[in-house]
């Protein structure tokens, strides 16, 4: 076909909403046209393109023996509601709707499918003798993302190609594992992508590990720490950092400080003449105990005063500790802190707390300070020369001393090398998860291994898009 004869409606101005310049390139260049916040057309070249990456795909997962099959867009509700992912997928998760009773009330679109796919395995997969097996589909999902604004990523619907695979074994698992992560670096070298593989945190998908592939670029979302020596990678979720050197200074007599009106870490360290480093940050939060009448838990978490809390990390943490799988806390609100405290909003500190709380997660890098400010548990009032230990305890049936802080520029590389750690933005094109029995137990999906006996089935899924 000729040119003139083909549909390619270029464009001279720059999109006013488009700020990403892969995202301004492809409006103005007639590969896309926007419908409406997160809702593409794929005009014909863009579409040819698209095509074109979607067979390089087939390819590679073919190659690597994964078999191609087609679910469907709609969901009955009660599949996600056998997982629980109903409740940690939220606004995510987009239902149609109609009224009560009605087939449409209890209908979901599909933002990804391991309990569809269970409930295949659940129906067909009998016998250790058909396993393993890699199942994958390219299709159309859909995913309620509050502010999408980076043209066609993260987007409100959009096509993934995504596998699952079911194994026997964990030794079977991680060489199924294996072979999709292989698949996946051909597919960006293919593609000519300069991508990175991190470890990354699971999320609402779950499961025991997971990669994300990132490619870097100023216009990413995500952030990724990379030591200088390339011998550790992680998304900002997951990333940890070596242990900082222990406090060795002599502990001093608690002094109390007048500091009215200053509650801000700034603020303390000009009135008190310190640093960051020397302030203990406590954030105290909320979480609803399983059950329609679950009391409300209290629970605590330190971090210096330089340093940020990483609510993954802390969710996990604390879930484990009060044995709450997927437990998710909130910031408490000014009457719960200072129902807590006895103070307002930033005068709290964690001495004397502990009989009221359910939890008090501590940062491991705060157990080795010494003598540092924090709140005195008293309006317009600090405290300096806290040691923990001494002036809260680290031991304890409701205290755990834990990583729970994000990483930060200069840190030093886990592995032991001492290599600094510097945080760039990055997109991230794919992830690969070892899901364990995390659905098939939810949904009671096994199979009869030598000896007969039922066992779930242990999973992976993997995903692009």
């Amino acid at each position: 076909m000729r040119w003139t004869e083909f549909f390619i409606p270029t464009t001279k101005e720059t999109p006013k909403d488009a700020t990403a310049p892969s995202h301004v390139l492809m409006l103005r260049a007639g590969l896309i046209r926007q419908l409406a916040a997160g809702i593409y057309t794929y005009l014909p070249m863009g579409y040819r393109t698209l095509r074109k990456v979607e067979r390089i795909v087939r390819e590679e997962m073919d190659a690597a023996g994964a078999i191609e099959l087609h679910m469907p867009v709609l969901h009955p509700v009660q599949l996600w509601e056998q997982t629980g992912r109903t409740a940690a997928m939220g606004e995510t998760l987009l239902r149609l709707a109609g009224p009560e009773g009605d087939w449409r009330s209890q209908t979901v679109l599909g933002p990804t499918h391991e309990e569809v796919i269970t409930e295949i395995a659940r129906a067909y997969l009998k016998s250790y003798k058909q396993l393993p097996i890699n199942l994958y589909q390219i299709q159309t999902k859909f995913r309620g993302e509050a502010r999408p604004k980076s043209g066609v990523l993260r987007t409100r619907e959009f096509l993934m190609k995504d596998a699952y695979s079911f194994h026997d074994s964990l030794e079977s698992l991680d060489e199924g594992y294996r072979k999709m992560y292989t698949a996946y670096c051909r597919i960006y070298q293919r593609c000519g992508l300069p991508y990175i593989a991190v470890e990354a945190e699971s999320g609402a998908i779950g499961g025991d590990a997971s990669h994300e592939f990132m490619v870097l670029t100023d216009a990413g979302e995500d952030l990724v720490a990379l030591s200088q020596n390339n011998d550790y990678a992680a998304n900002l979720e997951r990333a940890t950092a070596a242990p900082l050197p222990a406090d060795d200074e002599p502990p001093a007599d608690v002094v109390e400080v007048h500091t009215p009106g200053h509650g801000t870490i700034e603020e303390v360290c000009s009135f008190l003449g310190t640093q960051p480093k020397q302030m203990i940050k406590t954030l105290i939060y909320t979480a609803h105990a399983p059950g329609e009448d679950g009391d409300v838990l209290r629970i605590v978490a330190l971090v210096r005063g330089d340093h940020d809390v990483n609510e993954f990390k802390l969710n996990k943490v604390a879930g484990a500790a009060l044995d709450l799988d997927g437990l998710q806390l909130e910031l408490a609100d000014a009457r719960t802190i200072e129902d807590l405290t006895g103070a307002a909003v930033g005068f709290a500190g964690p001495q004397g707390l502990i009989d009221r709380l359910d939890l008090l997660v501590v940062d491991r890098d705060v157990a080795t300070m010494r003598n540092a400010a924090t709140g005195a548990n008293k309006t317009d009032y600090h405290v300096k020369n806290i040691n923990p230990g001494r002036d809260f305890p680290l031991e304890g049936d409701k205290v755990v001393v834990a990583d729970i802080r994000n990483v930060v520029e200069g840190d030093a590389s886990p592995t032991g090398s001492g290599s600094p750690i510097h945080l760039r933005k990055a997109i991230e094109v794919g992830h690969v998860f070892k899901l364990g029995t995390k659905y098939s137990d939810a949904m009671q999906a096994t199979y009869l291994d030598r000896q007969g006996r039922p066992n779930p089935f242990i999973m992976g899924c993997y995903g692009i898009g």
